[in-house]
């Protein structure tokens, strides 16, 4: 069945690159045989079309195929056959728009041809591309959408000008709307360029994507064609990057992977920044860097090292409390020392209040029912959340840390590995990491934990101890550096990071239960102000889950 599904995939190649010469001779030569036979032929491709995608999910379905190549193949011809009946559709679209033009001749001037050329170029190459698993020739494919965009701007531009000056408003907006078409054809040579590199490396990316990986290997001197290349996505990442596993396969074939980042420019380099500065601090600590390249559209790509181990997450979960203890204990031994060598005497904020606001619109988005309203229960007023973040202000104005040092920023649990085999500590993600208050660290932790979605009791308890090691850990640290102040500002930071967690959380009684957690540490906080800060205590119960 394999066989049919590609010779239709074929057969709807030869097809649509026949109805866009026909579309192309007919602006060139109208005529009523042309049209019928661009009618009859669009039928033919939507036949084409459901064909392949019955025999594509019947093999799927029903035939239990365990080579992920053919599987890969099979997704990208479905894909194929998607966007080869759009392109058809979109030729049947401009011969309709074409009844609205006064004189078929008219719209010549914006080069039609250049247009049609460039289409046919990159249907012409998708069975070749495909069969040969020709990366070159795929890019070349989705090298077509650009080109196509290019065109369409100039000659935007030359329609607005000429609408402008007046006259044949209707020519010129109909031709505007033709080139619209053909313009749409490009975003689905894209789709269909980067639909066959899928097939020859197992993964969908964006085609800039793609790009960025194979620049930044060849920057890092590893020359191995990407097509011999193995990479596996790493899901459920919150960074905004798109990150994955590269594997190179030796002689031997041993894999050494890498880790794969793609995203903003100046989040990278930042990244990069911090990554030399942890290795000062620690070698060993951050990933070292294999390559990276800018983009061209403010973005960047760039190749970590791999690192051995698991995340503290994934042993807080899988393992028993020996090695958590044992974990724990190293990254509290990391983390001390850390601090203390980067200790610097100067007030500061972590700003944990603007922090909430900025992704107040987000939490709102999925948890609209968070935007609670003022109002009272008998003598006692209800404030509003709104309110309640303008009573944190001065709060949060107040709460200064004595002391700075450099952390992490993002220290959550799956951003810390361990390699329980060499007692090695690494830290990734590092594009916040700052020379601030360690509060900011010390709260994300501790909550990273608390809203692991875990609910077993046995699991839940081996959580919570973790929790609560962590946070004698760091009150400890507070104690001994004389920081009169950081249960108050813990209290601040847990409730901020309880708070904006909910926009990940999906579980309404488990949002809810954090939403309430970060009210009440929020009103016990604005109710001591006016005491001493150094007489606050943070009730230990609200980590506890």
């Amino acid at each position: 069945m394999l066989k049919a599904v590609t010779e239709n995939l074929r057969f709807m190649v030869h097809e649509v690159s026949a109805q866009v010469e026909q579309v192309f001779q007919f602006f060139a030569e109208p005529s009523r045989i042309l049209v019928e036979k661009i009618s009859a032929r669009d039928d033919y491709i939507d036949t084409l079309k459901s064909l392949i995608q019955d025999k594509t999910y019947s093999l799927l379905i029903t035939n239990n195929i365990s080579d992920k190549k053919t599987v890969h193949l099979l997704r990208s011809m479905n894909t194929l056959a998607d966007n080869l009946e759009r392109i058809g559709d979109f030729c049947v679209n401009m011969l309709r728009q074409s009844n609205h033009l006064s004189e078929i001749e008219f719209i010549n001037q914006f080069d039609l041809q250049g247009f049609f050329e460039e289409v046919l170029v990159g249907l012409e190459r998708i069975e070749t591309a495909l069969e040969k698993r020709d990366i070159g020739l795929a890019f070349r494919i989705c090298q077509c959408e650009f080109n196509l965009d290019g065109m369409y701007g100039m000659q935007f531009k030359t329609i607005l000008n000429a609408l402008r000056s007046g006259g044949d408003t209707g020519n010129l907006v109909t031709s505007l709307m033709i080139l619209h078409y053909l313009e749409r054809m490009g975003d689905s040579l894209l789709n269909i360029g980067e639909a066959i590199i899928f097939a020859i490396v197992g993964e969908k990316l964006k085609i800039q994507q793609y790009k960025g990986l194979t620049e930044s290997l060849s920057a890092s001197g590893l020359e191995t064609p990407i097509s011999e290349v193995e990479f596996e996505s790493i899901w459920g990442t919150r960074s905004g990057c798109r990150i994955g596993v590269v594997g190179e396969r030796t002689r031997d074939d041993a894999a050494r992977p890498v880790l794969f980042k793609h995203g903003n420019h100046k989040k990278l380099m930042k990244e990069q920044e911090n990554i030399e500065r942890w290795e000062k601090l620690i070698p060993g600590l951050p990933p070292k860097v294999r390559g990276y390249v800018q983009g061209d559209d403010g973005d960047g790509s760039m190749l970590l090292e791999y690192l051995p181990g698991c995340t503290f997450q994934e042993i807080v979960i899988n393992s028993g409390m020996p090695l958590v203890r044992d974990a724990l204990y190293i990254i509290e031994e990391t983390v001390g020392h850390i601090w203390r060598s980067t200790k610097q005497v100067e007030t500061v904020r972590a700003g944990f209040v603007n922090q909430i606001r900025n992704r107040l619109d987000a939490v709102l988005r999925l948890h609209p029912q968070f935007q609670s309203s003022s109002g009272s229960i008998g003598d006692m007023r209800v404030k509003s959340f709104g309110e309640l973040l303008r009573d944190l202000d001065p709060v949060d104005r107040e709460l200064i840390a004595p002391f700075s040092v450099f952390i992490h920023g993002d220290m959550n649990v799956n951003n810390i590995i361990y390699d329980s085999n060499t007692e090695r500590l690494h830290f990734i993600d590092l594009h916040r990491s700052a020379q601030t208050d360690y509060v900011q660290d010390v709260s994300v932790f501790l909550i990273s934990l608390f809203r692991l979605p875990i609910f077993q009791s046995g699991a839940r308890h081996k959580i919570n101890q973790a929790t609560m090691e962590f946070f004698e850990f760091a009150k400890n640290f507070a104690g001994r550096h004389e920081d009169v102040t950081f249960e108050a500002r813990l209290a601040l930071g847990i409730g901020r990071s309880l708070f904006t967690s909910t926009r990940f959380e999906l579980n309404r009684k488990f949002a809810k239960k954090m939403y309430m957690l970060s009210v009440y540490l929020f009103e016990k906080l604005i109710s001591h102000r006016g005491r001493p800060w150094h007489t606050f205590e943070l009730p230990g119960e609200v980590l506890i889950y």
